[in-house]
């Protein structure tokens, strides 16, 4: 699946997804402590990658921190810019991340990888991984499932995984598990879990 998709995608649908997704009220507190918890308090910059509509990164930038919001979709930059202008908000990437090696604090991919094929994963995990200093943290949400597997997103085509699988992955790509929040079904929500990781130094 490739990023031009997912911008043409989410560009045709921004002011919805703005609409019902894109205040930090719409986020479960739950899932905010959970950010919080890894992504505030540490010194350096911290990337709030596939930011969306910018409300996460102002979260993040309301605690301190120095966060950036980085998106493929020109609509989502430009409404985070207006809408957070103290803010630092910027089109890019998840492959393709414009940073030194070892050189952020910290990474939010807050269901920014659901399109993600999953052959292409580990090459975006080992991307983090060498995007982040000695004892970073990456903070991921994803839905989930008992196996990977495809499904019908009302965006385009998106992916469950089993939250050890990723846990795994992480392992791999040179990271620790250190907290997990596992959320089933309520009815109005699909499964979904959050996981947070440190590098593994050295």
């Amino acid at each position: 699946m490739s990023m031009e998709r997912v911008r043409q995608a989410y560009a045709s649908v921004a002011d919805l997804y703005i609409e019902l997704f894109g205040t930090r009220e719409q986020v479960d507190p739950d899932d905010l402590a959970l950010i919080c918890r890894h992504l505030a308090g540490r010194p350096g910059k911290v990337l709030d990658l596939g930011c969306g509509p910018g409300h996460l990164t102002d979260y993040l930038r309301s605690w301190g921190v120095d966060a950036t919001g980085i998106d493929v979709v020109p609509e989502f930059v430009a409404h985070a810019r207006a809408t957070y202008p103290s803010g630092n908000y910027r089109l890019g990437s998840l492959g393709d991340l414009d940073v030194a090696d070892h050189s952020v604090a910290g990474i939010l991919a807050w269901y920014s990888l659901i399109h993600l094929p999953p052959e292409r994963l580990d090459g975006v995990l080992t991307t983090f991984r060498r995007a982040l200093a000695p004892s970073g943290r990456l903070v991921l949400g994803l839905f989930s499932g008992d196996e990977v597997d495809a499904f019908d997103h009302k965006v385009m085509t998106a992916y469950r995984w089993p939250v050890d699988e990723i846990a795994a992955r992480l392992a791999r790509a040179g990271f620790t598990e250190v907290e997990r929040l596992e959320r089933p079904d309520g009815g109005a929500h699909r499964p979904h879990f959050a996981i947070a990781a440190v590098t593994i130094d050295g």
